[in-house]
Order: C-alpha cells, then sequence, then structure tokens
C-alpha cells in the first residue's frame, strides 16, 4: 500500500500515465475497426492487405527516424508534441482527405493515409511508449504500471467503438482528434518540476552527455545478437496486425446473425481484453522476476501460436471469444520482456532506437512481407487455412528463439536482471538491523 500511495505521488507518472492514456483514447477509437472502415470503403482481402503493407512501410521509416532523434533529444518532448498535434487533427484529415480520395484512387489514397496515420498514431505509438519508458528508469517509477494506463485508456474507448461505428464510422475519426486535442494539452502545459529539473541539468555547458553517439548506434546496428531478436520479432510480433487487425475483427462479425451485432460485440469483447491486458501490465513484471526476461519473451510467442491457432480450429463464437481473451496475456508478454531485454543486453543510452529497430520496425517488416500475400490467401481459401497458416509460423519463429535468444545472464552490456528466485538471502544481521529499525519506528 506504501509503495502504491507513494507512486500516486510521483508527479512523472502521473503525467507520462494520463499522456499515455489519451493517446491511447485517440487511436484506440478508430484503429479497432479500422479493418472494417476499410472493407466499408469497398476494398477486399487483398486492397485491404495492401493497405496495411503501404502503412508498414512508412511506418518502418519512420520509426527508425523516431528512434534516432528521441534518442538525441534525451527527455525532451519535441517529437511527442509534434504526434499530439496530429492526433488532433486524424478527425478532419479522414472526413475531408483521406476518405474522398479513397473513393477516386484508392493507392493515392494508401500512401498519404500512410504518412499522416504511420507519424502519428503506428509509428508514433513506439514513441510514446519508448519516451514513457526513458521516464520512468529517470523519475523512479514502473514502465509496465504507466504503460497499463494507455492499455485502460484503449480498453474504454473500445466499449463504445462498435456501437459508434454502426451509427457513423466517422464519428469514431472525430473523437480521437477530441482526445488527440487533450493528449497535446497534457504534453505541451504538463512538466512537473523533477523533469524541468532534468531538462536543466542536462543542458548546462559541463553537463555529462547522456545521448548516444552516432558511432554507439551504428556498432549496436551490427551486433548479431540485435538481428536474432530482430527475426524472432518479425515472425510473431508481426502478426498483432496482420492478424489482429486485417483479418479478426471481419472474421469475427461474420460469427453473428447481422453485421451490425457482430460490430457491437466485437468492441464489447475488444474492451474486456484490453481491460485484462491493463491488469496484466501490472502482473507481467512479477511473472518476469520469476521466469526471467528470455523465457517470458518465449512465453508470449506460445501464447501467440496457441491464440491464432485456435482460431483456426473453433468456430463459434462463445470459443472464440475465449480464445480472443488470451491477447489480453499476450500484449504485455512482448512489450515488456521486449524493453528490457534491450536494457539488459544493450546500451540503455539506445533504448529508443532498439526498441524502434529490434521490436517495432521488426514488426512492420513482417507486416510489409506478410499483409499482402496473407490477404489473397485469406480471399482464396478462406479464415480457417489463414489462421492455422499464421500458427505454424509463429510456431517456427518460437523453436528458432529457443535455441539463439540470449539468457539474461549471457552478454549483459546494459542493466543487469535476476530473478527473485537468484537474489541472496538477506544476511543475519541485515535481519536483526531491519527488525532493531521497525522496533524503533513502533
Amino acid at each position: 500500500m506504501t509503495r502504491t500511495a507513494k507512486l500516486w505521488k510521483n508527479p512523472s507518472y502521473l503525467q507520462s500515465s494520463f499522456g499515455i492514456f489519451l493517446f491511447f483514447c485517440s487511436w484506440g477509437i478508430w484503429w479497432s475497426f479500422f479493418q472494417r472502415w476499410l472493407n466499408s470503403m469497398g476494398l477486399n482481402g487483398a486492397e485491404v492487405g495492401t493497405i496495411y503493407s503501404i502503412n508498414s512501410l512508412a511506418t518502418l521509416v519512420l520509426m527508425f527516424c523516431y528512434g534516432l532523434i528521441q534518442d538525441n533529444l534525451g527527455l525532451k518532448r519535441h517529437l511527442v508534441l509534434v504526434i499530439s498535434a496530429i492526433a488532433a487533427l486524424v478527425g478532419p484529415f479522414v472526413q475531408f482527405i483521406y476518405a474522398p480520395l479513397m473513393r477516386t484512387n484508392m493507392m493515392a489514397a494508401a500512401v498519404i493515409g500512410s504518412i499522416v496515420l504511420s507519424a502519428g498514431f503506428m509509428a508514433g505509438c513506439s514513441l510514446i511508449e519508448a519516451v514513457t519508458e526513458r521516464y520512468s528508469r529517470k523519475f523512479n517509477f514502473e514502465y509496465g504500471q504507466s504503460r497499463a494506463w494507455g492499455s485502460f485508456g484503449y480498453a474504454i474507448v473500445a466499449l463504445v467503438a462498435g456501437i459508434v461505428f454502426n451509427i457513423n464510422p466517422m464519428i469514431n475519426f472525430w473523437l480521437g482528434s477530441a482526445f488527440g486535442v487533450g493528449m497535446l494539452i497534457v504534453y505541451l502545459t504538463w512538466y512537473p518540476a523533477d523533469q524541468r529539473e532534468a531538462l536543466k541539468e542536462a543542458a548546462a555547458p559541463d553537463a555529462e552527455p547522456t545521448n548516444p553517439s552516432l558511432k554507439e548506434m551504428v556498432k549496436v546496428l551490427r551486433m548479431p545478437a540485435l538481428w536474432v531478436l530482430i527475426v524472432f520479432m518479425l515472425l510473431t510480433n508481426t502478426f498483432y496486425t496482420v492478424f489482429d487487425q486485417q483479418m479478426f475483427p471481419t472474421y469475427y462479425a461474420s460469427l453473428f446473425p447481422t453485421e451490425a451485432t457482430g460490430n457491437t460485440v466485437y468492441g464489447i469483447l475488444n474492451s474486456v481484453q484490453v481491460f485484462c491486458e491493463s491488469a496484466m501490465m501490472g502482473v507481467v513484471p512479477i511473472i518476469m522476476r520469476k521466469v526471467g526476461v528470455r523465457n517470458a519473451l518465449l512465453l508470449g510467442g506460445t501464447v501467440m501460436f496457441l491464440r491464432i491457432g485456435l482460431c483456426g480450429i473453433f468456430h463459434d463464437p462463445v470459443m472464440i471469444s475465449i480464445v480472443k481473451m488470451f491477447h489480453a496475456i499476450e500484449v504485455p508478454l512482448f512489450c515488456l520482456p521486449a524493453f528490457r531485454y534491450f536494457t539488459l543486453h544493450f546500451n540503455p543510452k539506445l533504448s529508443a532506437t532498439l526498441y524502434m529497430v529490434g521490436f517495432q520496425i521488426a514488426s512492420q517488416i513482417g507486416q510489409v512481407v506478410f499483409s499482402t500475400p496473407l490477404g489473397m490467401l485469406h480471399d482464396r481459401l478462406g479464415d480457417r487455412t489463414t489462421f492455422l497458416t499464421v500458427s505454424g509460423i509463429v510456431l517456427c519463429a518460437v523453436i528458432y528463439g529457443f535455441f539463439v535468444i540470449k539468457r539474461d545472464d549471457e552478454q549483459v552490456d546494459g542493466d543487469p536482471f535476476i530473478r527473485d528466485s537468484r537474489k541472496p538471502l538477506p544476511s543475519l544481521a541485515q535481519d536483526e538491523a531491519r527488525l532493531s529499525a521497525d522496533d524503533e519506528d513502533m
């Protein structure tokens, strides 16, 4: 209880949590039904796959740029403010530019949309997460507890997204703008005292440089350990978008008597799943301390294999809903261990670049590679064959990861990680000192 109360008194935790909460509200209100919106615009599976591939290609480039720039900005929020401004404008952009262009020239719309939506959301998500993680290390709070507020925000808006979508899909985008305005206000005006002090110290002429040099960045990109993880992420986390955004919403809606009913139930299910995901953000750090970073990553891949595979086996809406809930465990098991893996095995100063390259960019490359072919496969052979194919790819990646992902005590070039079971027991002298302190407090 004391630790929780202390956390709520940490202004940087509050500011970071509120900011990431509003970002995920702004994104989730329309992103959770983006594939359904594309279908409503008359696009088939292959064309939807093309949209996602182009989005991923733009995100790929922007993530790398974001990572390099943010690692040099350190604690400064310049990029975060750019992302907030784009989020605030998503409604007008889709209403007056993206949707009309989609009806007349799909490829032109795909290119322009990929730049705006990736800059503000797909690449922006990784940047917001990287900045929040950096703040957590600097200002003494648990990243997972702050990131949980992002999932909580997504869950809240997912609860109403399906209902609003049935009224008018454009309302979803305009609500995204409203949350974006709130996010812009938070990041533009809320600077806790400890953040102002840290920025002042970093700007001092005699301050020790905390930002990585170009030589350090290039050196890390040459390390085989990074590329080993990139391959693992390319064949696992890729399918968060390819399967869950590109295929699952329409498949789930088809299990119900009417499309409107399917949209409404999917929105409710998605909300419940993300609420549970938010809770798991606080549980996964405990799991990591018990099983280790490497094993947590492999566990995340195993959960993904089971979830996608079972969607190809079951065709009952109740069973599919139960399987969908596996997602609440899977997302934190990829997100949190991935960050810890980078700060464990690499220079922590490069955390933003490493997270962008090793986790998010790898996933985007996978989406560029797999989105259109799997969309075509889905159009030809249907849900079951496509889902089982994706599940098989993930299983191969988990087997690969078991042999190549670094152990927690291997090649430790960052902050060491020690499991709870391996921490030394307190000595008799320490016990006596603690008991004596307790007596004094009483």
